[in-house]
């Protein structure tokens, strides 16, 4: 038979036997009165009348209380088996887990792992109530198919799914002594020169744009384990332009939108994601606490970082927990420089039209919306193949390599086409040196791949008779993490190094990229210096993170040709403070 039956039938036993024997009560008190009454009247010269309605009052009294007792034990016994029942409906097919169990804060929320490990969960005592039979766990040992265990857990139920809650929300005051006009995330490569007003002035600004909001879904099914991940900023281009008057209505921006399935050794991704050209902490993992884009504030992170966020797809082969073997195909792009203040290369006179229709000057495509790169003629996606080992915690080691290809046409008939390819190789390392300090290691050797460096360098140039030829570009990083109880320290070193690559036009005059006589914002070394902290304030996994943070920034940029009288570099020092609550919430472990 069922249990939970047997406990139903237990549970309306009590009652009935009570009711059963108060009746019994009742009948024998009747009779003891019946009796009582005849002896009265046979025995009339011993006991009064009198004396004999004051006994059976007495016990017609005693009668009423014990009823009044047993109408309150049914209707306890009523609302305890009416919250039994209801527990067990709405909790039908789900496993208990266990208290302890779930991840840290810092491993769910949107950043690197920037939090200390969190203290695990307390357990929170079960309310009293009738005993539940246990289910059985879902399949393959989901969590999120059971009913809930003893404690509360920190992330959200959906059918056979876990939802947590992805982001945090920041205030973020800096100040430049330049007035870059980049917005809270650095230019890299168009630091002002000091011959020019914006190089005399500086900037001192408040902003919000780089909270987060999103969500994680975590399930198991057949076997597989899948995870859905989506985040949003509020970096977003505005439509109005008095924002700094009265109106600061920022913009929201999709960041990350894709979903990962994992079944034995076998893993795979579809949507946007990180490129699987950015560093990796562990493993070859999409998940923004595995990656290393650095632990600075700033939005644009460090200069010579390989990064983008674009869509793609990419399959995973794990033959065992150290070793994991990746190969993805994303979003190409055309790139001839002009994003991020990056320095865009000289077209050939007679080809200046190939700009916004057939290379990209980061102001979007003439058959596109702005912005966008839907309009675009591409070759082929990028081809990235990634190979990362993990013999420990301590060690993580990766090699990537990449492939780009470019094709152009002329632009008038007989129609011509020209195609070149592009290539890069980074090698990287993680190591944690001695207990709670790491040291980064990072470097890219490319031709034709500038535009992951942040944009800072073109991909290629253009020739006189049409033909391409990818440009050079290096980038290089270095530096440390440090835990120090509640606070977490880091310094960085790092910088770009873009080469020369010049042809002379039909007219006899220089173009390309680094010639002589080429304009200052053609540069051709980037260093970037940074060091700051992130101090945890407060933490639980339950009610989310305080963390205040600082960071200092020296920048400095190198063009390829100085003028007569003009500087021959520029730098500029930044200092960002922010203050962080993120939000509560981490997935059960699967």
């Amino acid at each position: 038979m069922n249990p939970s039956k047997i406990c139903g039938h237990r549970t309306l036993i009590l009652p009935v036997a009570l009711l059963a024997l108060a009746g019994a009560n009742v009948l024998c008190a009747a009779a003891d009165a019946g009796t009582t009454s005849n002896s009265a009247a046979a025995v009339s010269n011993g006991q009064s009348q009198t004396d004999e309605i004051a006994r059976l009052k007495a016990t017609l009294a005693e009668q009423q209380k014990q009823l009044q007792m047993l109408q309150q034990t049914l209707q306890s016994q009523q609302a305890l088996l009416d919250k039994a029942l209801g527990s067990q409906s709405g909790t039908s097919g789900a496993s208990t887990t266990p208290a302890g169990t779930f991840n840290s804060v810092g491993q769910v929320a949107s950043t690197s792992r920037i939090i200390p490990v969190a203290p695990l969960p307390v357990a929170y005592p079960t309310p009293i109530a009738a005993p539940l039979p246990q289910a059985k766990s879902g399949a393959g040992g989901n969590p999120c198919s059971g009913p809930y265990g003893g404690d509360i857990p920190p992330y959200l139920r959906l059918g056979n799914v876990c939802i947590v809650p992805v982001g945090f929300m920041d205030l973020t005051p800096f100040w430049r002594d330049k007035n870059a006009a980049s917005s809270m995330g650095s230019n890299f490569g168009s630091v002002p020169y000091n011959n020019g007003a914006a190089g005399n002035l500086s900037e001192f600004h408040f902003s919000e744009q780089n909270s987060r909001v999103g969500f994680r879904i975590d399930g198991d099914w057949k076997g597989a384990h899948f995870i859905g991940y989506n985040e949003f900023d509020f970096n977003g281009t505005s439509g109005a332009t008095n924002l700094a008057v009265s109106n600061g209505a920022i913009v929201p921006r999709l960041r990350l939108f894709w979903v990962d399935v994992r079944k034995s050794k076998i893993e795979f991704l579809g949507g946007q994601s990180w490129s699987m050209m950015v560093p990796n902490r562990r493993g070859i993992s999409a998940l923004p606490g595995d990656l290393f884009y650095s632990q600075v504030i700033d939005i644009n992170y460090i200069a010579g970082l390989t990064w983008t966020r674009q869509p793609g797809m990419r399959i995973l082969y794990h033959p065992n927990d150290k070793v994991t073997f990746g190969f993805s195909a994303e979003q190409g792009d055309q790139y001839m420089g002009g994003s991020g203040g990056g320095g865009q290369i000289v077209l050939p006179t007679g080809l200046a039209g190939l700009v916004a229709t057939q290379l990209d000057n980061g102001a979007g495509f003439s058959s596109s919306p702005a912005g966008s790169y839907l309009g675009q003629p591409t070759l082929t996606p990028d081809f990235i193949a990634k190979v990362a080992f993990d013999p420990s915690s301590r060690f993580h080691f990766e090699i990537t390599g990449i492939e780009s290809n470019f094709k152009t046409a002329s632009l008038a008939a007989p129609w011509t086409h020209h195609t070149t390819t592009g290539g890069g190789v980074e090698v990287g390392a993680n190591v944690e040196l001695v207990k709670n300090l790491r040291a980064i290691a990072n470097g890219f050797y490319s031709d034709g791949e500038g535009r992951y460096l942040f944009g800072a360098a073109p991909d290629l140039v253009v020739r006189a008779d049409g033909s391409l030829s990818a440009l050079h570009a290096d980038s290089w990083i270095g530096g440390f993490e440090a835990n120090v109880r509640n606070t977490l320290l880091y310094t960085y070193y790092s910088g770009d190094y873009i080469g020369r690559n010049t042809a002379i036009d039909t007219n006899g005059s220089l173009i390309g990229y680094g010639y002589k006589g080429s304009a200052n914002s053609q540069n051709r070394d980037i260093q970037e210096i940074t060091f700051g902290f992130n101090q945890t304030m407060w933490k639980n996994p339950r009610y989310g993170a305080i963390n205040v943070m600082g960071q200092y920034e020296w920048l400095e940029r190198m063009p390829w040709y100085v003028a007569a009288g003009a500087p021959k570099n520029t730098h500029d020092n930044t200092i960002y403070f922010d203050l962080r609550y993120t939000l509560p919430g981490s997935t059960p472990n699967f």
